[in-house]
């Protein structure tokens, strides 16, 4: 049996990997000079209740080391794929409350899950294109969240001048330790009405993907390097 499936078929191996990819996010957090733009914004509409925090699969690695913990309660989803469980494991370990969702999970399940968690105060953190993409085309379900939940939404996204890209489908970003980083919240300024024609769908998830686009240009702004995914 290869490793890779001796990993897939232990829960013990899942959490240990989950674990160790956070203590490893956890020491680069602690080692690497950040800067932080919007998180006032955020910890005031924290003030008043859960949000709904969106971001590219790409730039979602370090969500769980930059969200304020000491503020508000965090879930994320994650789907019960190998990958997916690793990804659980790993946001338990940083603080984290994660709710698995499975492959065949309807959207109104899903929905169900995430009403229920935001009712009792939790916000909610999704990757717009995840989990298998393309990247950077922004799915249904996260605007049919935001229109079941109502909750304000807040962009993410975080770049690093060290870091390296995993070869997948995203070229997701990773950070390595002593460099410079830069985390950045964007509130979405408009309410995402109860009902929506298709027309009015398609005005949102143009000017949503435009917001979570302009926020990952901003980061990497912050750092000086010239855009990426």
């Amino acid at each position: 049996m290869t490793l890779r499936k001796r990993i897939e078929n232990s829960e013990f191996l899942i959490n240990l990997v989950g674990r160790t990819i956070g203590y490893y996010l956890s020491f680069c957090t602690a080692t690497t000079k950040w800067q932080y733009e919007g998180m006032d914004d955020l910890k005031a509409a924290l003030a008043e209740g859960p949000v709904l925090v969106m971001t590219w699969h790409s730039r979602s690695a370090m969500g769980s080391m930059h969200w304020p913990s000491d503020v508000a309660p965090l879930a994320a989803l994650h789907n019960t794929s190998p990958i997916g469980r690793v990804t659980g494991a790993m946001q338990q370990s940083s603080g984290l409350q994660p709710i698995k969702m499975a492959h065949n999970a309807s959207n109104i399940a899903a929905s169900r899950a995430i009403l229920k968690s935001v009712k009792a105060g939790m916000s909610m953190a999704l990757t717009g294109d995840g989990p298998k993409g393309p990247a950077r085309e922004l799915k249904e379900a996260p605007l049919e969240w935001a229109r079941v939940t109502g909750i304000p939404i807040f962009c993410y996204a975080f770049s690093t001048t060290r870091g390296w890209r995993v070869k997948s489908w995203d070229r997701m970003l990773l950070p390595r330790s002593f460099g410079k980083g830069a985390c950045v919240f964007r509130r979405i300024d408009r309410t995402v009405p109860r009902k929506l024609d298709e027309a009015a769908r398609a005005e949102l998830r143009a000017e949503v993907s435009r917001w979570m686009d302009e926020t990952t240009a901003r980061a990497d702004a912050m750092v000086s390097l010239p855009p990426g995914p």
